[in-house]
């Protein structure tokens, strides 16, 4: 525990979600001094995408086991690892979520509380002196329906980017109602509690008359609900315009390859600090050596789940330019692929889904071909939830907003400047209304708010690993809510402005087309296989030890990372209290 008093500690600190984020966030806070800390969420237990409420049969997690544990609580190997592939199912995540829940964060999370507005304090209100700073937070008890509100000196944003899901209005409900449609039509978020009506509406393919059901999408919300439709025995259409790309193996591969540093360097940062980085993303010759792995790791991995080479899942998204990727790592039988293989699931692709049909039981094409339905499942993204939480003036002033071109105030050139993002290989799409993203300084701190030290996000920084990335991150908002004299940040809200815009300038060049297409909830960054030179600048700015997972100048890309390497993050930055002079 943090031990060196300061005023900032006394002050109430209100943690919005209870998936992995909020929860190390919280725990973090407490461990760092914090004594008032509430958890508030909607869910009626904790984490997020893994509750309870979310869960179903034959869901498994998408990252290596570990990669969304905390360094606090061991992860317990995967319960069925047969019929995962080694991978934590969704019920393993669910049981890690609550047992860490219980044990570090009891009696400080609110349940069942959908959040209606968090907006700043009004001027002149009963305990607040005039002041506008702190926040007022109107929720709504689901439960009792009641109304109330609640009040908050400083505000972790933690609801993540997959808690509003996104459903076209040609898809909905009521769009549904209106044809006619006579069988359930939901998203892929409310699988869990429409299973039984899902189950019910499309019958086995052992019946005298079994049922259909559609899926549209193809990333992999949409493949895990195909795989668990194929799997309970239904048939089971999956439409999509194209699939996600997928990193796959016939047999398991070492931790020194799936758990080092070696996918961060293939893949380019911002910032060239090693010497294999900028040989293979500053040189013509590593440019064209970091693009042929990448196509053959997509290709090696596409081969390893057999996929047929007429399949539409032969043209998914770009493993180098893309971050719509799946890792599945070992070949499955009861996964997508292996079930689209065995004819279980059936394919129609590139393709959409644009209107449910006139008949009441089929689905539309947009080549006009109609297809027989008995449900739909709708499997088509996130929108972010900030703009329902926030009034319109708060989330401008916060800078929460996504941006037009016409409106960023500095003309950033984004001409490549690495060697492996030049050349034809680079994809320029032009989208008339493609909103430039938000300002979030380090995809954690709107660079509007930073002298303000009241707010912050985590949880909005895309990573594939999340455990260590959401870790570090609550850490530095730890130093940023107690305004420790060691972080390094900017020291104005233009510096601010400057450096985000500038980082986010290079994310359209890293990712093009990215930002526009991603919920804001997710993509404050887009770090994916650069997490660990993302948190390594995360642990520079508190002036902390960076690579930490060791090794010498030869051995350092293939050594394992770990949480535990920054399980004692707190008590190095009281050390940093104590020894680092205030200047």
């Amino acid at each position: 525990m943090a031990t060196t008093f300061q005023p900032e500690l006394n002050k109430t600190v209100c943690v919005i979600g209870s998936g992995a984020a909020g929860l190390i966030t919280a725990h973090t806070l407490l461990r760092d001094g914090f004594t008032n800390v509430d958890v508030i969420t909607r869910d009626s237990s904790a984490g997020g995408v893994w509750a309870a409420e979310r869960v179903y049969p034959g869901l498994v997690i998408n990252n290596v086991h570990g990669e969304f544990r905390f360094s606090h609580l061991p992860m317990p190997a995967p319960s069925q690892s047969k019929e995962t592939g080694g991978r934590l199912s969704g019920d393993d995540m669910r049981k890690y979520m609550e047992a860490f829940a219980d044990r570090y964060l009891k009696g400080r999370i609110r349940y069942n509380m959908d959040i209606l507005r968090v907006s700043r304090h009004v001027p002149g209100k009963d305990g607040y002196n005039g002041s506008s700073k702190g926040w007022t937070i109107e929720v709504q008890d689901r439960k009792s329906e009641s109304h109330f509100t609640l009040d908050y000196d400083k505000v972790v944003l933690c609801s993540g980017g997959c808690s509003e899901p996104h459903i076209s209005t040609a898809l909905s409900e009521s769009a549904a109602k209106e044809a006619g449609f006579t069988g359930p039509v939901f998203h892929s978020a409310h699988l869990r509690k429409n299973m039984d009506e899902l189950l019910s509406a499309v019958k086995p393919v052992t019946d005298s008359n079994p049922g259909r059901a559609i899926v549209v999408g193809g990333g992999r919300s949409a493949q895990d609900v195909a795989a668990f439709l194929a799997n309970q025995g239904r048939r089971v259409t999956v439409v999509f315009e194209k699939a996600d790309a997928v990193i796959a193996s016939k047999t398991p591969v070492p931790e020194f390859i799936r758990k080092s540093r070696l996918m961060s360097i293939l893949s380019p940062h911002e910032e060239l600090n090693t010497a294999p980085e900028r040989l293979l993303h500053g040189t013509w010759a590593g440019s064209k050596i970091t693009h042929a792995i990448w196509q053959g790791l997509q290709n090696t991995s596409l081969n390893a789940l057999d996929v047929p080479q007429n399949s539409p899942l032969r043209d998914p998204h770009s493993l180098f330019w893309s971050t719509n990727i799946n890792d599945e790592g070992k070949s499955n039988p009861y996964r997508f692929h292996a079930l689209v293989k065995a004819g279980k699931i059936r394919l129609i692709a590139p393709n959409r889904v644009e209107k449910f049909g006139a008949d009441g039981r089929s689905v539309v094409l947009s080549d006009g071909v109609r297809v027989e339905a008995d449900a739909v499942v709708v499997a088509t993204g996130f929108k972010s939830s900030w703009g329902k939480m926030f009034d319109p003036t708060t989330l401008k002033q916060l800078g929460l907003e996504r941006e037009s071109p016409s409106s960023s105030t500095i003309n950033y050139t984004e001409e490549a400047k690495h060697a492996s993002l030049s050349g034809e290989t680079l994809p320029h799409p032009a989208t008339p209304n493609y909103k430039y993203p938000a300002l979030i300084y380090r995809g954690i701190v709107p660079a509007y708010n930073i002298l303000d030290h009241d707010f912050a996000i985590n949880g909005a920084i895309m990573s594939a690993n999340n455990g260590y990335t959401f870790e570090v991150g609550a850490h530095w908002i730890a130093s940023y809510f107690r305004k420790d004299h060691f972080l390094d940040i900017p020291g104005s809200v233009g510096e601010a402005v400057i450096k985000t815009e500038r980082h986010n300038a290079w994310l359209r060049q890293r990712y093009p087309g990215m930002h526009g297409s991603l919920s804001e909830s997710s993509s404050g960054d887009i770090t994916f296989f650069n997490w660990p030179q993302t948190t390594d600048a995360l642990l520079n700015d508190m002036g902390l030890q960076t690579m930490r997972s060791g090794g010498n100048f030869l051995t350092w890309p293939f050594k394992t990372v770990t949480v535990k390497e920054i399980e004692n993050l707190t008590e190095e930055r009281d050390e940093k209290r104590i020894t680092t002079p205030v200047w």
